[in-house]
């Protein structure tokens, strides 16, 4: 009975250690504060009435994405997808710009996220949360549809 009990403890231990990083504390609305964040046009700034809040809810070895971006209340632009977190392609539904995701775990805390056109990168951002589970800096190089490449650098805070 001993052996049972120790065999069951071990891999519970074993199952608890392989169990997503980034779960628990990066799960919720982030919140993106747009006076702490930038962007590589002209301006260097953001719209002055800038609002994005992304919700992730991670899960073992899966990501599901929503984000809405509401700086124009009458047309917000509205981004959903469910992905692992192993960098394997998939089809990123409802996009113009885009039509495939990957989403791929590097770190505890850090994420990369590519937004494809048929295989071509538009949009490469990379997550790093605080280990707290309190903020997050996401950085990436997007391309515009008019095909300018701009770097951002945005701060966002865990709602």
């Amino acid at each position: 009975m001993n052996t049972l009990l120790i065999g069951a403890l071990a891999a519970s231990t074993l199952a608890l250690a392989g169990a997503p990083a980034l779960a628990a504390p990066h799960d919720g609305d982030w919140e993106i504060v747009p006076s702490k964040s930038f962007w590589s046009n002209q301006a260097g700034t953001l719209p002055a009435n800038f609002k994005l809040v992304v919700n992730f809810k991670f899960g073992d070895n899966k990501l599901t994405y929503h984000s809405v971006n509401t700086t124009n209340p009458a047309k917000p632009y509205i981004s959903d997808h469910v992905t692992t977190l192993d960098g394997a392609p998939t089809v990123f539904a409802n996009q113009d710009r885009f039509n495939q995701v990957s989403v791929k775990q590097t770190d505890p805390d850090d994420m990369q996220i590519l937004k494809m056109k048929d295989g071509d990168v538009i949009a490469g951002e990379f997550w790093a949360f605080s280990p707290d589970g309190k903020t997050a800096i996401r950085r990436g190089v997007g391309k515009s549809p008019e095909g300018k490449s701009h770097a951002y650098q945005e701060f966002f805070v865990h709602k």
